[in-house]
């Protein structure tokens, strides 16, 4: 299994796979050690990508070696979202990543500040660059990425395409 990621103010917590079968039913932890879901918690694209990953560990088996994470704040430990690789790198030695904020957390800068943990992550694993994408009408997300030191490819289709080499 992969350990936590530290980044300054947030841990990036690989989901486990009753995690993920939480997160995607939107059923919190219960008991002793149970994690606190921020306000919000988990967002429809958190939900969905939960279930993507458990669909990822269906085809390539588990622990995952590119996971999908839980983005936690460290002063609280509260989970604000989600954040993870859409599958082992391509033939080309690229990953494609995506992620997602509740809106009480949103303009804080934590998703820049996840992408560029998870861009380290992907760095020290061999990887040769990671590829996101948008809709083209969400400026918050491209700034997020432009942040982490993404360069915009291309739109199409109301799509906008990013990538960072590494």
């Amino acid at each position: 299994m992969a350990a936590d990621l530290a980044t300054r103010r947030l841990v990036l917590h690989p989901l486990t796979v009753a995690e993920a079968e939480q997160i995607a039913a939107g059923v919190p932890g219960v008991g002793p050690g149970a994690v606190p879901w921020g306000e919000g918690y988990p967002g429809h694209t958190s939900r969905v990508g939960a279930l993507h990953y458990l669909e990822m560990l269906e085809k390539y088996g588990y622990p995952a070696e590119f996971p999908a994470y839980e983005i936690r704040r460290r002063a609280d430990g509260a989970a604000v979202g989600g954040i993870g690789f859409h599958g082992p790198p391509d033939e080309r030695g690229w990953v494609e990543l995506g992620y997602d904020l509740v809106p009480a957390v949103r303009g804080q800068g934590f998703a820049s500040e996840a992408v560029r943990g998870l861009l380290v992550f992907a760095r020290e694993q061999g990887v040769c660059g990671v590829a996101a994408d948008t809709d083209a009408g969400n400026v918050a997300s491209q700034r997020v990425l432009l942040a982490a030191g993404f360069v915009f490819e291309r739109e199409e289709d109301g799509v906008r395409y990013y990538g960072a080499g590494l």
